[in-house]
Formats: C-alpha cells, sequence, structure tokens
C-alpha cells in the first residue's frame, strides 16, 4: 500500500508514526516514553532500508527515462516504484518531523538571531 499522507492525521504527542500499517491499511503508531526500545529500533532500521532503497529507485527511474527506447511498461513500473518510494520517505518525514522539539516562544526569541528554527543533532536521526 501506499502512504497517503492526507488521511493520516498527525500522531498525539508521545507517539511515534512507524514506517509500516496494518494489514487493513491503518497506520500504526508507537509510544516510546521518551526511551527507545526494541521496536524504535526496528522501526529505524526499516526507515534506513526504506531511505536506501528510495535512492535506488530514483537511480532506476532516471535510466528509464533516459532510455529513449523505453516502453510504456518500463515507464509504468519506474513510476509504480518511484511513487511508493516517495510515499515512504513522505511516511519518514511527517514520522520524525512530528518528533522534532516544539521551540517555546520566550526561549525561541532569547536564542535565535536570524529566525531559523534549531533543533538538536539527534533529531535528524
Amino acid at each position: 500500500m501506499s502512504y497517503d499522507r492526507n488521511t493520516v492525521s498527525a500522531p498525539p504527542p508521545g507517539l511515534r508514526l512507524l514506517p509500516w500499517e496494518t494489514d487493513t491499511g491503518k497506520p500504526c503508531f508507537l509510544s516510546t516514553n521518551g526511551t527507545p526500545g526494541t521496536l524504535a529500533r526496528i522501526a529505524d532500521e526499516i526507515e534506513a532500508d526504506q531511505l536506501r532503497d528510495g535512492a535506488d529507485v530514483v537511480q532506476g527511474a532516471q535510466a528509464v527515462l533516459d532510455d529513449r527506447k523505453a516502453g510504456e511498461y518500463a515507464l509504468r513500473r519506474a513510476l509504480r516504484a518511484a511513487t511508493q518510494a516517495l510515499g515512504d520517505v513522505l511516511r519518514i518525514a511527517d514520522s520524525r518531523g512530528a518528533r522534532l522539539p516544539v521551540p517555546d516562544d520566550e526561549h525561541d526569541a532569547d536564542d535565535q538571531d536570524d529566525g531559523a528554527a534549531q533543533y538538536p543533532a539527534e533529531a535528524f536521526g
């Protein structure tokens, strides 16, 4: 199944959107209570695999696009793979974005001189 970010609401605070769905296509969430456990590590590994797969799909799709003799089947297959990979990347982005700390306004105004949001490095995996 492909990820549709319009049908998945943002997880409540403390829950993580996982990189897989139920067998009926519903999103899965994990409560870590701030302490990553085995399931969170498995999710991290799957996300890393999905990102690597996405990079491979981009290369393959580019090769199909560069091949002037590629037929409809090859183009459809490349587009299907690219759509799946993009869905995976959007799910990962939404999951990680929801886990970023929300800066408090008072602290934010004192520490930022360029107006850009600043987050700890570990928030980016």
